[in-house]
C-alpha cells in the first residue's frame, strides 16, 4: 500500500516538477519527497478514503460495483480468518514456510479488508470517520457499565 501512495504522489510530483519538459533541480524534488514521506507514515481515516479514491481513479480505472465489492470483502475477510485460525487457533499451516510469513500475511490481509471496506464507503457516500465516532458514542452509552459488571470478563 505504501508503494501505491508513492506512485500516486509521483504522478502529482511529475505534474509539479516537469515544467516545459525540464525537471526542477534535484534538491527541490528531494526536499518535497522527504516532506511527503511523513505523509506516508501516518494516515487518518479521511486521508485513507481520499488515497483509495485517488488510487481507484488513477490506477484502478473505476470502482467495481457495490455487490462485487461486498463479495470481495467477504473473500478478504475469509482469507484473514483462515490465517487467524492458523496463527491463534488450533489449525496448522501446511508448511513451515507459510508459518514463517504468517504475521506479515495477516497484516496484508487486514489491509486488503480495509481497502475494500474503504472502497464500499467511498461508493456509498459514507464518511468512515463520522461513522466510527457515532458508533463509538453508541457503544459507550450502551456499554458504559455492562462490561465492567460482566462476571465472565473478570480474570
Amino acid at each position: 500500500m505504501i508503494w501505491t501512495r508513492y506512485l500516486i504522489a509521483w504522478k502529482r510530483w511529475s505534474k509539479e516538477f516537469f515544467l516545459g519538459g525540464k525537471l526542477h533541480t534535484l534538491g527541490v524534488l528531494l526536499c518535497n519527497f522527504i516532506n511527503y514521506q511523513s505523509y506516508f507514515l501516518t494516515m487518518t481515516i479521511s486521508e485513507a478514503q481520499k488515497t483509495v479514491d485517488e488510487w481507484i481513479n488513477t490506477i484502478g480505472v473505476r470502482y467495481f460495483n457495490e455487490l462485487t465489492n461486498t463479495a470481495l470483502l467477504m473473500e478478504e475477510v475469509g482469507e484473514m480468518a483462515r490465517l487467524i485460525a492458523r496463527i491463534y487457533g488450533e489449525q496448522s499451516f501446511k508448511s513451515s514456510e507459510q508459518s514463517g510469513t504468517a504475521k506479515d500475511d495477516l497484516a496484508d490481509e487486514m489491509a486488503d479488508v480495509l481497502f475494500v471496506l474503504i472502497c464500499l464507503a467511498n461508493q456509498t457516500g459514507v464518511n468512515l470517520t463520522e461513522a466510527l465516532m457515532k458508533n463509538l458514542e453508541k457503544k459507550t452509552k450502551r456499554d458504559l457499565t455492562r462490561h465492567a459488571t460482566n462476571e465472565k470478563l473478570r480474570s
